[in-house]
């Protein structure tokens, strides 16, 4: 299960000098706007070295202004409403907004400064007034209605009878129901919720870069890899701490420093810096933040006519309501709680082997975990990550990718990137047919948020009958390569890539004419990157892309047979965080009054997470994967009651294997033909569970997820 998320509709914006484009403002009457012309770039990728910050807010405003005046066409049209002059019109309208939007979003979750953190509050109330604007708007909604109540006489296809449904759907639960009063109250909540998540995750991102474990006694490095010394070397130098050792709160930097750093005082001090994020009392304190999204998004769905803000949100979801979701969040709670108390034990163990008499606390999880593991299967990542080489694990994926479809991927050399480092590719058929472009930005920087996610810089569409292909990016946090070594990842970092990878390819092979169908539900979306991962541990592949990065030898027979017994061992730790966070982001979005936990405080943060969490029995050294304070997820608005959609798609995922291990061929062609067609091509044209029906001939069951998780 991977910690990430996809790209929501952002925002913010970040261009730095760092990522080839200039700092320097442009004046807002600026003809070479590159926004304002097509873009004559390889592919039609966006121009990143042309574009300024000064260029965003002109182009979001211009194409405001003409979203605007395209849907004042289409409610000032004397012909009667027809699906070409409705539904069409305003399904193609706004195509400058989007246009830079979809960049402005991509660059600030990769690459933010202060300054376009600035700009991203000037313009938020901008684009949530202006999306207001067309929901409310009763003339436009009149013309919908009314083809949505003939819809049956209308003659439409598949695809524009759904995008006729989803239409109405989208104006119904923006609002166009409500009476003016009630209108405008939507309004200010929504104003409102945008600013919050975009002040959550401006935080977040703050105390993440704000923490720094300074270490100038070589004696407390004690345990730590000669790679990851290395890298702390590094970051000290860039910082200006010569001849230090720098640690940071970024995944690649803490997870390792808490694998291995003997001195458990410092494993104590960064994994506090870590968990407190956000709940420090500074001005990047965001107990309150969450206070006030859990309220006004309480108040919304009251508003709307739900009982809570979960109910509004599961209508549109597979799992349809909050039942649904705590019946397999629970059903999953007890198995892994029980083999989390077993992994317990095993740690305790190790300590008492080493003659320590302390009770392991959560600092002292990964340390241990990685000597039980060792102890049972002779094994740790050290003796994994020389095979795992970054290069090889992209070449590994794209090799699956090319087995199941017949599709290749060639560097891009001439090509405007979004970063420096980011790297470009050519996703092209097996007739070779143009697919897309493929970004990869791998490393991270203060400048990018953390984890690891899928986006894009064009969706697929059509125009003119044409397909135009879409513009895919991947960002990761993968660990840096230290001087003069390749990037060296670990098997959490392997599998990382290969989800991501699954979004890309869901992103690439989507094929719909309409932008209005073609997302799918929250808890669906993660089928096509958590299948991927299953092919990460399979010998065909890793004798492919598992090579050592000196000798270029194969991984050995002997360390594949010790990767696949050991597996299964953690899954209780990892299922007991992830389900932890998944139930704090339900149990927030479920309440239909705010709880008063003394006379004066109503929701107090810090209180509801720890009831939330003691009352199913989590263990104190297992915190949940994310803390309220800094679960981005939830309170940033993209997985809001919905980060169980992970385990719900792992459901799915983890049948949907089973339909290629039942033919004795992974990459059984006809298998992944039906996959392609029915998964990954149609986007939202379907019902999701109809979609999975149509691949796999049946619905799933949790029997294939437990005992891949070794929780059977």
């Amino acid at each position: 299960m991977r910690k990430k998320t996809i790209i929501a509709a952002g925002i913010a914006a970040a261009l730095m000098s760092a990522c080839t484009l200039s700092d320097k403002k442009a004046d807002e009457s600026d003809t070479n706007n590159p926004f304002f012309a097509e873009y004559s770039t390889p592919f039609g990728v966006p121009p990143f070295n042309e574009i300024k910050i000064g260029h965003y807010k002109p182009a979001i405003e211009k194409g405001i202004e003409e979203q605007a005046r395209e849907i004042e066409a289409i409610t000032a049209n004397e012909e009667a409403p027809s699906f070409d002059n409705t539904i069409r019109a305003l399904d193609q309208s706004g195509k400058l907004l989007n246009k830079a939007t979809i960049v402005f979003s991509g660059q600030n979750s990769a690459n933010t400064n202060e300054e376009m953190e600035a700009l991203s509050r000037e313009i938020s109330p901008l684009l949530s007034q202006h999306r207001d604007n067309i929901s409310l708007n009763a003339e436009l909604f009149a013309r919908v209605k009314a083809l949505y109540e003939d819809r049956a006489n209308l003659g439409l296809d598949k695809e524009e009878a759904k995008l006729l449904e989803e239409t109405y759907k989208d104006f119904v639960r923006g609002g166009a129901n409500l009476s003016p009063e009630d209108q405008a109250k939507l309004r200010e909540l929504n104003s409102q919720l945008a600013l919050l998540q975009l002040t959550f995750g401006q935080n977040m991102l703050k105390e993440t870069n704000a923490f720094q474990l300074i270490i100038d006694n070589q004696a407390d490095l004690a345990g730590l890899t000669e790679a990851l010394i290395a890298n702390a070397a590094d970051a000290a130098q860039k910082a200006g701490l010569e001849g230090k050792w720098l640690f940071t709160l970024q995944n690649p930097s803490i997870m390792p420093f808490l694998q291995y750093a003997d001195n458990r005082d410092l494993r104590e001090k960064i994994l506090k810096g870590y968990l407190m994020r956000g709940n420090n009392g500074n001005e990047n304190d965001n107990k309150e933040v969450v206070k006030q999204l859990v309220t006004l998004r309480l108040e919304k769905a009251k508003l709307m006519g739900y009982p809570d803000y979960a109910a509004f949100v599961l209508e549109e979801r597979m799992a349809k309501n909050a039942n649904s979701v705590y019946a397999l969040l629970d059903e999953l709670w007890t198995p892994a709680l029980k083999v989390a108390h077993r992994e317990l034990e095993d740690i305790q163990n190790e300590i008492t082997k080493e003659g320590k008499g302390f009770t392991a606390e959560a600092w002292d999880w990964r340390y241990y975990f990685e000597k039980a593991k060792k102890a049972k299967f002779d094994l740790d990542e050290s003796q994994v990550r020389p095979y795992l080489k970054l290069e090889n694990v992209r070449e590994g994926a794209f090799y699956v990718a090319n087995k199941l479809y017949g599709i290749t991927f060639t560097p891009i050399e001439d090509i405007p990137l979004p970063h420096p480092e980011a790297l470009a590719f050519d996703c092209r058929e097996a007739d070779g047919t143009h697919l897309g472009v493929l970004y990869m930005d791998f490393f991270p920087r203060a400048s990018k948020r953390g984890g690891a996610w899928c986006g894009g810089y064009r969706s697929q569409k059509y125009e003119d009958g044409q397909r135009v292909a879409p513009i895919v990016t991947i960002v990761c946090n993968f660990t840096p390569p230290a001087a003069g070594e390749p990037a060296l990842l670990s098997l959490d970092e392997a599998e990382t890539l290969f989800h991501e990878f699954g979004h890309a390819l869901h992103s690439l092979f989507r094929d719909v004419h309409y932008s209005g169908i073609a997302s799918v539900p929250r808890d669906f979306v993660e089928l096509p990157s958590q299948i991927m991962e299953h092919w990460v541990l399979e010998p065909e592949v890793l004798k492919v892309y598992a090579r050592h990065y000196q000798t270029d030898g194969e991984i050995p027979a002997d360390l594949m047979e010790k990767l696949d017994k050991s597996s299964k061992y953690g899954q209780g730790f990892a299922t007991t965080e992830y389900l932890a966070a998944s139930l704090l982001d339900m149990d927030y979005h479920v309440l239909q009054a705010l709880p008063a936990h003394t006379e004066n405080v109503t929701l107090d943060v810090v209180a509801f997470e720890a009831e939330t969490l003691n009352k199913r029995g989590l263990l104190s050294q297992i915190p949940p994967r994310y803390r309220s304070t800094y679960f981005n997820h939830t309170m940033g608005g993209g997985y809001t009651a919905g980060y169980y959609s992970y385990i719900w798609s792992e459901v799915l995922d983890a049948d949907a294997f089973e339909a290629f291990k039942e033919t004795g061929d992974i990459f059984n062609p006809e298998v992944a033909a039906r996959f392609r067609s029915y998964v990954l091509t149609p986007g939202g044209i379907d019902d999701a569970m109809e979609m999975y029906k149509n691949f796999r001939g049946k619905e799933p069951n949790t029997g294939p997820l437990l005992k891949n998780r070794g929780l059977n």
